[in-house]
């Protein structure tokens, strides 16, 4: 991997609800818009010139060789990375409790619901106001746990519960 500039243990990821470049830190699950504090800026310059300039942004005509695109519905619970959303501004329900929820959600979906109908109001990510619609992304773009249940994934085909740092998720290929 390319240097980035940023102090040990953090690195960068690409929010697919925003399309922006943002910093995680795996191992304290810390996630921020600006860089930490020890960050080599001119070194971090060149990597997000090199790496997350518009030319590979995940928009429909930069798709990409290897990219899919999906739609997920995000269900949070309090141990999640950011236990708010623009729902809730303090998310207090137990994993238990979201899994409860999207199994209630999985049943619309195959009574004929749409899962992105559902995302608009349901779904604690921001990408809820685009029916969950995360564009195009390849691998190591998103959470290990939703990549790989992502790409087993044909067009059309809808994922069961699928639980990552973030929550727990259904997740629809898109194309």
């Amino acid at each position: 991997m390319a240097a980035t500039g940023l102090p040990s243990g953090w690195e960068v990821r690409h929010s697919n609800s925003k399309n922006l470049p943002y910093y995680f830190n795996p191992s304290t699950k810390e996630s921020r818009w600006e860089p930490p504090a020890d960050t080599d800026t001119e070194t971090l310059k060149e990597y997000m010139a090199t790496h997350h300039s518009m030319a590979h942004s995940n928009d429909v005509a930069g798709q990409g060789e290897g990219k899919i695109r999906c739609a997920h519905l995000l269900v949070k619970h309090r141990d999640s990375r950011r236990p708010s959303s623009w729902r809730e501004a303090e998310i207090t329900r137990s994993k238990e409790e979201a899994i409860e929820i999207l199994k209630g959600y999985e049943q619309r979906i195959q009574s004929g619901e749409s899962l992105g109908d559902i995302a608009v109001s349901e779904s604690d990510c921001s990408s809820a106001r685009k029916k969950g619609d995360l564009g195009f992304f390849g691998h190591g773009e998103m959470q290990k746990e939703f990549e790989d249940a992502a790409f087993a994934l044909k067009p059309g085909q809808v994922s069961g519960i699928v639980e990552t740092a973030s929550g727990v998720h259904l997740i629809q290929r898109i194309q």
